[in-house]
């Protein structure tokens, strides 16, 4: 039988050393601070990197902790999600059914790090009213 593992190495009367780089880090998480954490995605157009870049995570561990905490209740994708109120105007004519191809659901992303929902038969100046709302807000 054969013992493969050597104890002892040393070569020529020098025995190796190994250095540690560093401390192993491993943080123990609360809810509270996962969610403040998940929810700064999207602030001020912070993305997912930047924001697990500031509180020194991975990207993946933001995703794995979204999904964590909406499983548990404590966290919904539309959280925080604001409604403004508008005056929309009504088209006085409505386009004919053979006019209109089928409406498309829209996501609009605005600069200031809002996104809004939409369908895409909107009219066009209630949406720019809408815009202006939410970014004047």
């Amino acid at each position: 039988m054969f013992n493969d593992v050597v104890n002892d190495v040393s070569y020529a009367g020098t025995s190796m050393r190994g250095e540690i780089l560093g401390v192993e880090r491993r943080r123990f998480w609360r809810d509270e601070d996962k969610l403040e954490i998940v929810m700064s995605v999207g602030i001020d157009g912070a993305t997912v990197t930047q924001v697990a870049q500031r509180h020194e995570v991975t990207r993946q561990q933001i995703y794995a902790w979204r999904h964590d905490l909406k499983k548990k209740g404590l966290w919904t994708p539309n959280a925080g999600a604001l409604f403004y109120p508008l005056d929309m105007p009504v088209p006085a004519v409505q386009p004919t059914a053979a006019d209109t191809s089928p409406p498309v659901a829209v996501e609009l992303r605005l600069r200031c790090g809002h996104r809004l929902h939409f369908d895409s038969t909107i009219d066009p100046a209630a949406l720019t009213s809408l815009i202006r709302a939410v970014e004047a807000a």
